[in-house]
């Protein structure tokens, strides 16, 4: 078998798990590197690097450092032989997505002491309702909120709520508790004299 040095392989030709992509949905984003992630933004490489060749290439040309990357602009990116404008604006706006979020002040959740909590909680939801529903709230390791959702809704004499399904919900969330709700109709009937 003879392999050809001169060319890098392409990254269609590596193992599925080795691939930026694929690896990403087998094992999650903090699996990849900072040159798998940017390679997945540039989403090829170019005839004698491959995306995650390129994207080391970029990364060298700062320092390996992402703030550094932050305070490139389109030109300064184009400058990088491989990168045209489509992905020197996809570099730029990824960096900016992310720069906007580390600036968002992170909501503060409610966290959970008392079963008076959860009633608060889940309770503008519930109110006055005609029928039945089944709700539940995600808890993480603190008692605070991660999540609400809403199980089941029924009609005036029931719902079902399938266990299967707030297991699902709790684990896709890595919720570390679960509090359930149920609420059920309650019909006052008055006598008109």
């Amino acid at each position: 078998m003879q392999v050809n040095e001169s060319k890098p392989l392409n990254i269609k030709s590596w193992s599925p798990e080795d691939r930026p992509r694929e690896k990403l949905l087998l094992k999650g984003t903090s699996a990849l590197s900072d040159a798998e992630l940017i390679a997945i933004l540039l989403g090829s490489g170019t005839t004698t690097l491959s995306a995650v060749d390129l994207a080391k290439k970029i990364l060298q040309g700062v320092g390996n450092n992402l703030h550094d990357l932050a305070r490139l602009s389109v030109k300064d990116l184009m400058k990088i032989k491989g990168i045209g404008e489509a992905k020197a604006i996809s570099i730029v706006a990824a960096l900016e997505l992310g720069r906007r979020r580390k600036e968002l002040d992170p909501e503060e959740k409610p966290k959970i002491t008392a079963s008076k909590d959860a009633y608060e909680i889940i309770k503008p939801h519930l109110l006055d309702l005609p029928h039945e529903e089944f709700w539940i709230i995600l808890l993480n390791r603190a008692n605070r909120v991660m999540r609400k959702r809403q199980i089941s809704q029924g009609g005036v004499a029931g719902t079902v709520a399938d266990p299967k399904i707030i297991f699902k919900c709790a684990l896709e969330e890595l919720a570390s508790g679960i509090i359930i709700a149920h609420y059920a109709a309650i019909h006052i009937m008055r006598s008109i004299n």
